[in-house]
């Protein structure tokens, strides 16, 4: 028999009822609201979600219940109207919750909300909807045959702020790898600088994934996608210096990158541990602010500045989304300086030409 999936556990009916406790007029119903959520948990992993999705949207659904839970008035999640989620909204905005991560969990209402009733979540009073659609104007109109379209109703979204992504500059990456003097670590650094891996997919690197004869590297991805990307002999040497020299001969996993001392010395490295990495360099001012993700802003702010191509980009960032890669053409702050300061320079010397050299 195989183990049940932590969502069906006693643990999820714990961590709901904390939250909607006051929903719950009886435990029958309290039962109910969990064996939900657990069959909503369950379908997103039969639909091939990955277990941190679940998990995110595990938590995003505690969120809600807490929220339903400490209204005034509390209402079953099948009672859900487009005016309770901007009550929701305000609920989130309070808490300090970035725009992110509350469009995320109204999407999980929503889906919650669909996967419970069949219909999506409907508006209320004072819900604009956009204007019905004709197909040009005056098209047909004299026929009589012109068609209004049903209004598509567009899903509840907060406002995200732009931000500029701020790679790393040439004193700060140098640092950092002046700082790391084990052949892993500096394998790690150089596959998030040179090829934009993700903290995770670095991690889930095994030893068969790395092909270091024709330089290439199998990467999976976000929703389990594989890519492979090519690797600079410069990396290839890293890596083979790190097998040859540092990992342990008895190793209890595949993983490429494994922990060399102590207790879990030959097990797999965590993301805790790949956390601490970075957290024991930034002690350094110089580089206080570089974290692994930043390492692949870098990745991706270098490529750009020489030349790739969108579509290349996008591919070898893994991104399924082209406005994802599209962050990293727009020029961070550093480099609109410079560009202004160059054509500074050309401007001034173009108005202050002496007399001789306008000819006159």
């Amino acid at each position: 028999m195989t183990a049940s999936p932590w969502w069906s556990s006693w643990k999820l009916g714990v961590i709901l009822s904390d939250g909607c406790h006051r929903l719950a007029a009886t435990a029958a119903k309290e039962t109910k609201v969990v064996e939900e959520v657990a069959r909503f948990l369950g379908s997103l992993e039969l639909r091939g979600q990955s277990p941190l999705t679940v998990r995110a949207y595990a938590y995003d659904a505690l969120t809600m219940y807490r929220w339903l839970g400490a209204r005034e008035e509390p209402c079953d999640p099948a009672e859900l109207t487009q005016l309770d989620l901007f009550d929701f909204i305000r609920y989130q905005r309070e808490a300090g919750a970035h725009p992110r991560s509350i469009n995320r969990r109204l999407v999980v209402a929503a889906l919650l909300y669909r996967f419970i009733t069949g219909k999506d979540i409907p508006g209320g009073p004072g819900v604009s909807l956009p204007a019905p659609y004709y197909k040009g104007r005056g098209r047909d109109r004299n026929l009589g045959l012109h068609r209004i379209r049903a209004p598509r109703r567009r899903a509840l979204r907060v406002k995200t702020p732009r931000t500029l992504v701020e790679p790393l500059s040439v004193e700060q990456v140098r640092a950092l790898i002046a700082a790391c003097k084990r052949y892993r670590d500096i394998a790690i650094v150089y596959l998030m600088l040179l090829c934009g891996l993700r903290s995770r997919e670095a991690l889930a690197l095994r030893v068969c994934d790395v092909g270091l004869s024709e330089c290439r590297l199998r990467v999976l991805g976000k929703g389990d996608k594989e890519r492979v990307l090519p690797i600079p002999a410069f990396l290839a040497d890293r890596i083979r210096d790190y097998l040859r020299l540092e990992r342990p001969s008895v190793c209890h996993t595949d993983a490429l990158f494994v922990v060399l001392q102590g207790p879990r010395r030959g097990h797999s490295m965590t993301p805790a541990g790949l956390r601490s990495l970075f957290r024991y360099r930034r002690r350094n001012e110089k580089i206080e602010n570089a974290n692994p993700h930043r390492l692949r802003h870098t990745f991706g702010a270098d490529m750009a500045r020489a030349g790739v191509r969108l579509p290349i980009l996008q591919i070898m960032m893994g991104h399924s989304d082209t406005k994802m890669s599209l962050q990293y053409i727009n020029l961070s702050m550093e480099d609109v300086a410079v560009e202004f300061h160059r054509a500074a320079k050309q401007i001034h010397k173009r108005y202050t030409k002496s007399d001789s050299d306008t000819g006159e």
